[in-house]
């Protein structure tokens, strides 16, 4: 597969510097950006997963760590889902001010704290194209579900029961498109036999329907 960006990025902010990678296909009309969850970061197999698979659909992945490696050994920092917020919508600015930038939709994949960060930032960007979330905590943006006009899809295992109830909660509140996956048999982190390929299909099939070329 033939590439127009793939390098390892920096995104200055303010008082923070934030680590990612930066992929986009050659074909590529749309990008991803991730919103990792609490304790996790852009190395993550599971979210190299997902974004691989993403590739093969000719969709971009920003893989980004929201937090500096100091502020994410603060535990609070995690569950700091205003700044996560203003944080990727800052990333959300960069994407656009790339080069090529302007000329690709945008979709949000946000996993656990990182999905409330995702669902409160689309509701706040009328740009964002569609969000999915694994394993989210869309409850953390209770406030904001009934404002989100982008498509959302969330992703939970079967046996994350805490988890599920939160989602199936939030789902009722969201007015925008949506859906709902339950894959059974699957705890928080999909970490089961084949769990996160699956997680990895329903997440590009999502952003493949609604991750619209922009239109110049």
């Amino acid at each position: 597969m033939l590439f127009r960006k793939n390098n390892k990025v920096t995104i200055r902010l303010e008082n923070a510097e934030l680590k990612g990678e930066l992929i986009i296909p050659l074909k590529a009309q749309s990008v991803v950006i991730f919103a990792h969850g609490s304790g996790s970061n852009y190395l993550s197999t599971r979210n190299q997963i997902v974004a691989k698979n993403l590739h093969q659909k000719n969709i971009g992945t920003l893989l980004i760590n929201l937090l500096t490696e100091k502020e994410d050994l603060q535990y609070r920092n995690r569950f700091d889902i205003e700044l996560l917020t203003k944080r990727l919508i800052r990333i959300v600015d960069w994407v656009e001010d790339e080069e090529n930038g302007k000329s690709l939709s945008i979709g949000l994949y946000g996993s656990s704290t990182g999905a409330a960060a995702a669902i409160r930032a689309a509701a706040q960007l009328p740009m964002i194209g569609a969000v999915v979330s694994r394993g989210g905590r869309p409850d953390l943006a209770v406030d904001k579900l009934e404002e989100v006009e982008s498509p959302v899809l969330l992703i939970v295992g079967g046996l994350d029961y805490d988890v599920l109830k939160m989602n199936e909660l939030a789902y009722q509140k969201l007015k925008c498109e949506k859906r709902i996956e339950i894959l059974q048999g699957a705890t928080h982190l999909f970490e089961e036999h084949g769990m996160i390929h699956k997680v990895a299909q329903l997440t590009s099939a999502w952003f493949e329907n609604y991750l619209q070329p922009v239109i110049a």
